[in-house]
């Protein structure tokens, strides 16, 4: 599934692709067998499609994948043992820790100078400067430096030559043409090794920039195994593409002003990696939705009708396609689309239209019907029996009334009603629904919610 974060880098990286006229790279580092899987491949595209970075667009370009390129990670790293970057070493991980009498260490350069060939088992390290400093010119972070010292030679061909992920990185970048990489700061402990990669290989490093870590409402980083942090989960829940985009690209910048809520276009513009923060980004769920609420209510109506479609149908819905009324829903819609945070809501909201009997919620049941709520539904069901069914003004003087005698206003006469016709204390507005309902089968509810009562 595609991460809120790889989403997030995505975006940063589509912007200043598009602003620059350059392409934006879609590389899939399938190397791993273990973790690839044609259809998680189409899972990475379909959710970049989402969030608006399209195949189809000229800025786009790819997928590339490294699996494709690995003669050429061999070759660079032959090339860098030619040149006397690189040495074979035959240590095992046991004989470095009894060495250095520790586990933290890390590798102590024994074979620097012993000259070994390659043959079956013997690992290709890369030989770090022993003096001076990498300093990584990011574009978010300034310049920080890393001790040559502190960088142990590190492994870039495994002990059957095949080329680590350093390197095959590195040398697909170069391959690609890459000049600019915006990543999650995780990355950040990788990128002195890499940047001693591309400068050993003959080439310029590109510019660097690495992104303030997303975390949840504990300060802790979202991680897959305790937070919600699919994409796809978000969009199957009914976040809006268009809000997730909006929210995904505050996470960590801002747009200069106190206008948040912007049509991707604007964002895109406004955006400069230079002005991202550098302290974590908290990944509000509570904003995401408002959010999505500004975003739901702005739909023009007809869009909104059909983007509810898939929470309209099973496996959301608990009634069946026959029951389905395509002319009841579209009544219904206006008074929906002002109440919705996420589109999955509209179900609760509208399933008293669809079901045959309301659902059966005994806490909203033990709410509503407090003592003398018999006696309001049989004079409120009265009221109704007469009422002009053409007008909810009608429906909700029937009520009032029905209230008034028992001394009760509006809001206390209306929470039986609401329960026995809809199964539920909140939803639309009640009058309406009403009227759409129709009073046969509004007054069929009420008679059964009395009959229950009774019981």
């Amino acid at each position: 599934m595609f991460h809120v974060g790889g989403a997030r880098s995505a975006l940063y990286n589509w912007a200043v692709a598009r602003q620059s006229s350059g392409k934006f790279v879609l590389r899939i580092e399938d190397t791993d067998t273990a973790r690839n899987k044609p259809e998680w491949i189409d899972g990475i595209i379909n959710a970049l499609a989402a969030i608006g970075i399209s195949e189809t667009d000229p800025a786009f370009e790819g997928p590339y994948f490294q699996s494709q390129n690995a003669d050429r990670h061999r070759e660079a790293a032959q090339q860098l043992h030619a040149a006397g970057r690189a040495y074979y070493c035959d240590c095992t991980r046991e004989q470095v820790q009894e060495r250095t009498g520790s586990q933290q260490l890390g590798y102590d350069g024994f074979c620097r100078e012993r000259g070994l060939e390659y043959t079956e088992g013997r690992a290709l390290r890369f030989r770090t400067p022993d003096e001076g400093a990498t300093v990584v010119v990011d574009l978010i972070r300034g310049e920080p430096s890393f001790p040559n010292s502190a960088i142990e030679d590190f492994v870039i061909a495994r002990g059957d030559g095949s080329p680590v992920f350093l390197i095959a990185n590195v040398v697909d970048d170069l391959d690609e043409g890459i000049t600019q990489v915006i990543r999650g700061e995780e990355h950040l402990s990788n990128t002195p090794k890499q940047q001693l990669l591309w400068q050993a290989l003959g080439a310029e490093p590109p510019a660097w920039a690495h992104l303030p870590v997303i975390v949840n409402e504990k300060r802790q980083k979202l991680s897959k195994r305790r937070d919600k942090v699919a994409l796809e989960d978000y969009l199957a829940e009914g976040f809006l593409p268009a809000a997730m985009t909006n929210y995904l690209m505050l996470l960590g910048w801002g747009p200069g002003d106190d206008v948040e809520l912007r049509p991707y276009d604007e964002l895109e513009q406004r955006f400069r990696v230079e002005d991202v923060n550098t302290s974590p980004a908290f990944f509000d769920i509570k904003k995401l939705t408002a959010f999505n609420g500004e975003y739901v209510r702005g739909l023009p109506l007809g869009e909104f009708i059909e983007a509810c479609r898939p929470w309209l149908r099973a496996p959301y819905a608990g009634w069946a396609p026959e029951d389905f009324d395509q002319a009841a829903w579209e009544a219904l819609a206006p008074h929906a689309q002002t109440r919705l945070a996420v589109l999955s809501d509209i179900t609760a909201n509208v399933d008293f239209m669809f079901l045959k009997e309301p659902v059966e919620d005994e806490a909203s049941w033990a709410k509503a019907m407090k003592d003398g709520s018999d006696a309001l539904l049989k004079t409120a069901r009265a009221n109704l029996e007469s009422a002009d069914w053409t007008r909810p003004e009608s429906l909700k003087e029937a009520v009032l009334a029905a209230g008034e005698e028992h001394g009760l206003k509006l809001g206390k006469a209306q929470a039986p009603v609401r329960v026995a016709v809809t199964g539920r204390t909140v939803g639309l507005p009640l009058f309406e629904s009403l009227e759409i309902l129709g009073k046969e089968r509004t007054l069929a509810r009420i008679d059964a919610a009395l009959a229950k009562l009774a019981g």
